[in-house]
């Protein structure tokens, strides 16, 4: 596998895992999200804790102690919604990692997007699919498949369960924390508000393909 980003050391998976993660909030009515292991563990979390009480336009991705691990600020203006990630807690003057956008303004439901890596000449991303569908795959600049976002597959009932709950799989090397932060990014820019229920088909998923081992954790 070509070289990829790192952003926090300790989140580079030794092994392919799949995270659960749920849209919800653990406090307060408001968008968030947690992310947890096949184990039930809490891996990384986010919240906004209301409607008005936060900066849309800066994210702070943190781990189960709320430390932060990846800040997220949108850059304006900008037609393509581009993001840029900072290490840890942002702050004034600090430089920024990588940066995200969509690659085109055409096509809010399903497209791809682009990520770029500051100051390392040949490690980029693209990220195609449909993030309103739970349905993308993150591609490097060789076009090798290093995290992957999908509908998850309830292994009691073989239910196919809701989209506020979604597996995310990443690979062998890459870093989790950075594929989470594209998570967040990805429900801002082509989150549930462009999703057209009539120019979009469910995707085939086969629940004997889910890990027996991932149970929906409940926070």
């Amino acid at each position: 596998m070509k070289e990829e980003l790192v952003v926090q050391e300790g989140y580079v998976m030794e092994e392919e895992s799949q995270l659960t993660v749920l849209k919800t909030s653990l406090f307060f009515n408001g968008d968030g999200f947690a992310a947890y292991d096949c184990k039930g563990n809490l891996v990384f979390r986010f919240d906004t804790y209301g409607p008005r009480s936060r900066d849309k336009d800066e994210l702070v991705l943190m781990d189960p102690h709320g430390r932060s691990l990846l800040t997220l600020r949108r850059k304006k203006p900008s037609l393509h919604q581009r993001w840029e990630g900072f290490k840890g807690e942002r702050t004034e003057g600090a430089k920024a990692v990588f940066s995200v956008k969509r690659s085109s303004i055409i096509g809010r439901s399903r497209t791809s997007v682009a990520v770029e890596v500051y100051d390392s000449p040949g490690v980029e991303y693209l990220i195609e699919g449909c993030f309103p569908q739970r349905c993308c795959k993150v591609f490097n600049a060789a076009r090798e498949l290093v995290a992957e976002i999908r509908r998850k597959v309830d292994p009691t009932t073989s239910v196919l369960l809701g989209k506020e709950v979604f597996c995310l799989c990443v690979k062998p090397g890459f870093d989790g924390a950075f594929a989470m932060a594209l998570v967040l990014v990805l429900d801002q820019i082509n989150g549930d508000n462009y999703f057209h229920i009539d120019t979009i088909t469910e995707p085939l998923v086969h629940p004997a393909a889910e890990d027996p081992g991932l149970v929906s954790p409940v926070p």
